[in-house]
């Protein structure tokens, strides 16, 4: 009696409806929740400067959320209305606004000095394991491409052939809504020309308003948004000197041109 119950309450269209769409929301809502994007992520808690593409400067310690960025100022500020401001929040659809972000050697504390400088020692010219260990994520990036691939496939299927085709139709949004939180979960766009050249020095264009500046460094990481490269000669606009950096710059303002060594 029970069971056939339980056939009958699944097998009608408006409960699988209500089920897939609490599924759905609950699945991809802990997606983008835990989600960072990982150069980004390599700066987190480490004084960063953010430049804007129309050259304002913001300072401070970086936090990074999935729905943004804060830089805690060193201490507060009074703006020209003469409120107090100790931070100042980035939302994500805002990145299109960042230059650079840059993390100066010379601020960072003695343990955030040596945590770069062993980083920098693993990333440039990697060892075997840490080779190894980069084609396997890319492995099962390209498995999970072709997983998904499937599921287009027999989700496609599903609709033409099955009597639920209707139902899997109606909810096309939560399904589409599902796929782009896990396909973006990873944080990295498969980049071929980029993988074979991360931990060697490389030379990177960046667009900086009318002009194109170079800029040599060490390629550490990429993702679909951002290119991550330390040990930078760095000198923003208007700046009378350089100083030595680690950057995160949009991809839609830099690229890779060059291997540097």
């Amino acid at each position: 009696m029970e069971e056939s119950f339980l056939i009958k309450l699944f097998s009608n269209p408006f409960v699988i409806t209500v089920v897939f769409i609490a599924v759905s929301t609950v699945v991809a809502a802990f997606i983008r929740r835990i989600k960072r994007d990982k150069c980004l992520k390599d700066f987190a808690r480490d004084m960063v400067t953010l430049e804007e593409v129309d050259g304002d400067l913001v300072r401070g310690k970086l936090a990074v959320e999935n729905t943004g960025l804060e830089f805690i100022y060193p201490a507060k500020q009074t703006n020209e209305h003469g409120s107090d401001e100790t931070s100042h929040i980035l939302y994500k659809h805002e990145y299109g606004n960042i230059q650079a972000l840059i993390r100066y050697h010379d601020e960072l504390s003695d343990a955030g000095k040596s945590q770069r400088e062993k980083e920098l020692k693993r990333t440039y010219h990697p060892n075997f394991l840490r080779r190894f260990g980069r084609k396997l994520q890319n492995v099962f990036k390209t498995v999970r491409d072709s997983v998904m691939e499937v599921v287009n496939l027999l989700m496609s299927q599903a609709k033409k052939a099955t009597p639920a085709g209707g139902v899997l139709t109606s909810q096309d949004k939560y399904v589409s809504r599902m796929k782009q939180d896990l396909m973006g979960s990873a944080g990295t766009s498969y980049e071929p020309l980029l993988e074979k050249y991360i931990g060697h020095k490389v030379v990177l264009e960046m667009i900086a308003g009318d002009k194109i500046c170079k800029y040599s460094g060490v390629l550490k990481e990429y993702t679909a948004e951002f290119i991550e490269i330390m040990d930078v000669d760095y000198k923003p606009k208007d700046a009378l000197t350089s100083r030595k950096s680690d950057l995160v710059i949009p991809r839609k303002h830099a690229l890779v041109r060059h291997l540097g060594e």
